[in-house]
């Protein structure tokens, strides 16, 4: 296996990239090779098969998406309230936003998910470990609510983004930050 470890962030990004516009079928090594600008045969160097370079493109998307630590700890440094709560969903879907073709990505890891056991494991761990660091963030901060509340968050914004991404016009002339409060404001206890 080749060890240059910018290479492999260009194939996964590629990957990504094959996985947002062409879907899981169209992941092949060729077409990666192909987006990432790099000879044909590249990929196989990097990834001894598909699977790997699944499994290898979930913890990528997620390295994506993840703000720095500097960025959540100044996130919550205004008083725990569900203003608060409101404002941080919105800045997740503004870096989902930024990041689209990292979200529909997973979404089409997730459907692959499905079909491959090897790759559910794998994005399971990522998940979770994902929603348990939110879940603390937000109870260890004093948000309003527990971890029930965060979960809740997580489907509902889960469901939301899917719809924005998807099918945008689903909602109608429908704000995406409106949405957001609604659902915060349902979801998060009072102040």
């Amino acid at each position: 296996m080749a060890r240059n470890p910018e290479r492999r962030t260009t194939l996964l990004d590629a990957a990504v990239q094959v996985l947002a516009d062409e879907g899981a079928r169209g992941l092949t090594f060729r077409a990666v090779d192909t987006r990432a600008g790099v000879p044909t045969g590249t990929s196989s160097n990097y990834f001894r098969d598909r699977d790997q370079m699944l499994s290898q493109v979930a913890d990528r998307i997620f390295a994506r998406l993840t703000p720095a630590p500097e960025d959540i700890d100044a996130a919550l440094l205004p008083p725990p309230s569900r203003a608060l709560v409101v404002e941080l969903m919105r800045q997740v879907a503004q870096r989902l936003a930024a990041e689209r073709s990292c979200y529909l990505g997973l979404f089409e890891l997730r459907l692959e998910a499905v079909r491959r056991p090897e790759l559910r494991t794998q994005l399971t761990k990522v998940l979770r470990a994902d929603l348990d660091l939110n879940i603390r963030l937000h109870v260890d901060s004093g948000m309003p609510g527990d971890a029930e509340t965060v979960r809740l968050l997580y489907f509902a914004l889960t469901g939301l983004l899917f719809d924005h991404f998807t099918v945008p016009d689903l909602h109608g002339d429908r704000d995406l930050d409106e949405l957001i409060e609604t659902v915060v404001t349902r979801i998060v206890p009072g102040e």
